[in-house]
């Protein structure tokens, strides 16, 4: 380490240095870890001790902690990759023994059995050896040849990952003194904070002191949150049209293994390693220049995905049918079922968020998205399902009823067939046909998804029940058939959608990494949106006083907007990180802007105690939130009841459904009419009714339980929040203090929406307002920027 490093560090002790990639003329100057990073990690035995003194490539070492953790441990890791390995010679195995060494006459009985046999034996049917290795063919060997390539490098990089895992086990036991069988039972949280403590003891990286929350997250999700910031910026090949078909919405995983090969990992790349984008970018005027470059870069990817696209095609269509084959015996409704579709997750998905935390929101949501595509049907979709239902159940019925009668129907040919078509039609049928009993309440359930996803267009506001609000969550929440058949025939999509979607943008994606794109001191290059400035990159129409962004000028407010990402991002990300990482010591723009939402939230909940209240933006969050269900609702309850409403009830009670089925209407209904209808005055006695009645609530198991290594933040619990605020720090979570995270993120969520829409209500009038004029062409409507493509900046 040279003097200039020591100097520079010693400078900077605590505070992350954040200079934009424009400055960056001679930052690289000093680097967190050196170019050339052959070896993961550098150990030194002292004492029967491993010292981390240095580690060299800090991104995977860390992303390899973070999936030990997530994988169990060395053991389940070791086992799994093994088992890769047997399941790819497996594949290629049966597929060549299935086509030359099975004597396929025989097998479909084309030939009578040999040697007077009265039966077909498994002798009968497969080859001697030296016949088999006489059938094959050029292609064979092409194949074979093509195999065992792809396995020798898959070997490589299976010993490869053992060691590294090796590596990072000797750490968990040895540095953060975590055994393997503790895993499950810790959770990310507790582990992050012994990372730190190990920094700060042996100095891992060597150019900070200390590691933040921040910093680990940047190491782990730096590519992911460029995508998720290309997403929110429409730059990916994400809608695209298809002759005779029309708009087709959604990303396969083998076209973001191609972005992110393009964008970050090949030899052309913007990024040279893992945490530095190439010396090119900082050039002013070389827009142009490293435009063509990535445009070729992303033909030759494309053209490479079209010579192997057969071969990936076949193995796609392998892949999923030995993977659904058993599921579709034992359950054909599987495909019926809807999953969370790549675009879905990558637009839902926030800055800085891991893939755990992601999936634990994401499945808290499954039941209501399910729920609200599901009580959408067609009329006329279901007048012919009800009548091909039947005349398949007849036709079902005879061949079923005829097999009983005589076994030897079922020997017949295609009979099986016969059967196993009619089965599929029937499910298909029972699946457009509505459930007569089904509560239609479109807005609620959408309301509960809100609370979850935490990221839903504000348009759609107040239109869940119309069809094209569900055609567009359709492509958030789509069916595993969907999902599936995308996925075989993507390699036959993604050539083409690399080539005429991807490739125009390559200017305006070179212009997206020069003008969002940080350097970091101890971390290196990032997306500058996943640093949460809400001062620079907020969005002032998602935030309650805009004097931050110094807006004295209207070109200033919207030079913020047009740079900012979509949909509230930064602020919604910053909420969740808050929470989930309630150590983090937060710039001060981020604290000012979190407290703020806070105290907004305690003058409005005091707003409700006098006499001429009416709905504001809280107290329409918390009956939004009351009605997600029986563990929400006591939250609800306990904070209305508080505050006297008599003369307001009937303006709660008008607004209570429910999401999930009748009774749970009624009681709500009668708890806001017992405790909001009658004077209540904030005394000792009510608030330990209220703490009493929300520990309860949360001590009962209807929120979905994860195992504790799943858990997003720490067990205790947040030490801020926006309930801690509403109740005062008298509030115990007594029984689950780790689901105030949960119900806390989904009130802040539904409270900042409601806070975005009221603002949107109040400038609408100005921005929608027509500008009369006598005679002068230049005169025109004036429209509102809120839901238009928010313009990339030029970066000059």
């Amino acid at each position: 380490m040279s003097a200039t490093q020591i100097n520079y560090r010693s400078l900077n002790e605590e505070n992350t240095t954040v200079i934009n990639i424009h400055e960056l003329e001679t930052s690289y100057e000093v680097e967190d870890t050196p170019r050339n990073s052959g070896v993961l990690v550098h150990t030194v035995p002292e004492k029967n001790k491993t010292r981390w003194n240095h580690i060299q490539d800090l991104d995977s070492f860390f992303t390899k902690m973070y999936q030990y953790h997530q994988k169990h441990g060395f053991s389940v890791i070791l086992v799994d990759e093994m088992f890769q390995l047997f399941v790819f010679t497996f594949v290629i195995w049966l597929l060549i023994f299935t086509a030359n060494c099975l004597n396929h006459d025989m097998l479909f009985g084309n030939v009578p059995p040999p040697n007077n046999h009265s039966r077909i034996t498994i002798n009968d049917v497969i080859y001697p050896v030296d016949k088999c290795l006489e059938s094959f063919g050029s292609m064979t060997y092409l194949i074979l040849i093509i195999s065992a390539l792809y396995f020798f490098i898959r070997t490589v990089k299976f010993f490869y990952n053992i060691t590294q895992y090796w590596d990072i086990k000797k750490f968990y036991n040895t540095a953060l003194n975590i055994g393997d069988s503790d895993l499950d039972n810790i959770t990310w949280y507790e582990v992050k904070k012994k990372v730190r403590e190990v920094q700060a003891e042996q100095n891992m990286c060597i150019d900070k002191d200390h590691l933040t929350d921040l910093d680990i997250y940047h190491r782990i999700l730096r590519f992911k949150n460029y995508m998720v910031a290309l997403m929110n910026k429409n730059l990916l090949p994400a809608r695209f049209n298809i002759p005779l078909f029309g708009e087709v919405v959604g990303l396969s995983r083998g076209l973001l293994f191609n972005i992110d090969l393009i964008l970050f990992r090949s030899p052309g790349s913007p990024f040279q390693n893992n945490w530095q984008l190439r010396d090119d970018y900082n050039i002013r005027g070389n827009q142009v220049d490293l435009a063509k470059r990535l445009s070729k870069l992303i033909l030759w990817v494309a053209l490479a995905n079209l010579v192997f696209s057969p071969l990936i095609f076949i193995w796609q269509i392998i892949y999923f049918s030995f993977t659904y084959a058993n599921i579709l015996k034992k359950e054909p409704g599987a495909l019926g079922m809807r999953t969370w579709s790549n675009y879905g997750r990558l637009y839902l998905r926030h800055f800085n968020e891991l893939d755990h935390e992601l999936d634990a929101r994401l499945n808290r949501a499954y039941e209501y998205a399910d729920k609200y595509l599901s009580s959408f049907s067609s009329p006329l979709l279901a007048v012919f399902a009800r009548n091909i239902l039947f005349i398949s159940g007849g036709l079902l019925v005879v061949v079923l009823a005829l097999g009983i009668y005589n076994e030897f129907v079922f020997q017949i040919e295609h009979v099986v067939t016969l059967i196993t078509v009619l089965s599929a039609i029937g499910l298909i049928c029972r699946s457009l046909i509505p459930d007569d009993n089904l509560i239609w309440c479109p807005e609620q359930l959408m309301t509960a998804i809100l609370a979850h996803v935490h990221y839903l267009p504000s348009s759609w506001k107040n239109k869940s029940h119309t069809t094209l609000v569900q055609k567009e969550f359709g492509y958030f929440f789509q069916f595993k058939a969907n999902y599936v058949l995308y996925e075989i025939f993507s390699p036959l999509i993604t050539p083409f959608l690399l080539l005429f979607v991807f490739r125009p943008k390559a200017l305006e994606i070179v212009k997206f990494f020069r003008s969002f794109t940080v350097f970091v001191r101890g971390v290196g290059n990032v997306c500058s949106f996943a640093q949460m400035d809400v001062r620079k990159y907020g969005n002032p129409e998602w935030q309650l006083d805009n004097s931050v962004f110094n807006n004295n000028a209207d070109d200033n407010n919207e030079n913020q907007i047009s740079c900012c990402p979509n949909n509230g991002k930064i602020e919604l990300s910053l909420l969740r990180f808050t929470l989930t990482n309630p150590d983090w010591q937060m710039p001060s723009e981020a604290i000012n802007f979190v407290n703020g939402i806070r105290e907004n939230a305690i003058a409005e909940l005091s707003k409700a105690k006098t006499k001429d209240f009416r709905l504001n933006a809280l107290t329409e969050s918390l009956i939004s939130f009351g009605t997600m269900g029986d563990e929400y609702s006591s939250v609800a309850r306990s904070l209305l009841e508080r505050c006297n409403l008599r003369e307001n009830n009937e303006c709660f009670n008008e607004r209570v459904y429910d999401i999930n089925h009748a009774q749970r209407q009624d009681h709500f209904e009668q708890m806001l009419q017992q405790n909001l209808g009658e004077k209540s005055q904030c005394n000792e006695r009510m608030k330990s009714k209220s703490v009493k009645a929300l520990n309860s609530s949360f001590g009962r198991n209807d929120m979905k339980k994860l195992r504790t290594s799943k858990l997003e933040g720490r067990l205790e619990g947040p030490s801020q929040s926006l309930l801690h605020s509403l109740y005062g720090p008298e509030s115990l979570w007594e029984h689950s203090p780790s689901d105030l995270t949960i119900a806390d993120m989904c009130l802040s969520t539904l409270y900042l929406h409601e806070i975005h829409n009221r603002k949107q209500k109040s400038e609408q009038p100005i921005n929608t307002a027509i500008v009369e004029s006598t005679n002068k062409p230049s005169e025109t409507v004036l429209t509102s920027n809120v839901g238009e493509t928010t313009p990339l900046l030029t970066g000059t």
